[in-house]
């Protein structure tokens, strides 16, 4: 088993995906289906709200900083190599670090900004937000499981 400082990382791993899971699944499954009901002008509006309080320590400390601890897992698994969890450890790391971390910046980040610099009450952005909605919400589904599987690979190492 898994001990000592190792174990602590390890902990904080899963508390750390797991909380970024969660925000993830809030979103795919009852936030953007409200937003989405609004009218393009008022969810145009609320998401650029939402995404500029994203950024703010509370958030970005669980999401960064979970991007941080999975790398340092990955390379102390690396290097300690310890005889039950490795591939689980390197699994989970994986799945955090390119299915989460990695995603929001080449899929959800350009489309977050792209809808920050549209006027909410204009025709060009009534247009996009259709689409923003549904290709924003599928990547945020991949960022779901990969948070979450992410958690499960964490806690199998733990067992």
């Amino acid at each position: 088993m898994i001990d000592g400082p190792y174990f602590v990382l390890t902990v904080l791993g899963v508390v750390g995906t797991g909380l970024a899971a969660g925000v993830f699944c809030a979103f795919s499954t009852f936030v953007m289906r409200g937003l989405a009901a609004l009218p393009p002008a008022q969810g145009v509006a609320a998401m650029k709200a939402i995404n500029v309080a994203a950024v703010r320590p509370p958030f970005m400390l669980v999401f960064v900083g979970s991007a941080v601890l999975c790398a340092v897992i990955a390379v102390v698994t690396f290097v300690l190599w310890p005889d039950e969890g490795a591939v689980e450890l390197l699994v989970g790391s994986a799945l955090y670090l390119f299915g989460s971390f990695a995603l929001t910046m080449v899929a959800n980040v350009p489309r977050n900004d792209a809808l920050l610099r549209l006027e909410a009450g204009t025709a060009e952005a009534a247009a996009y937000w259709p689409t923003y909605v549904r290709e924003w919400t599928m990547w945020n589904h991949v960022r779901t499981v990969a948070s979450a599987g992410a958690t499960v690979a964490y806690v199998l190492a733990l067992t």
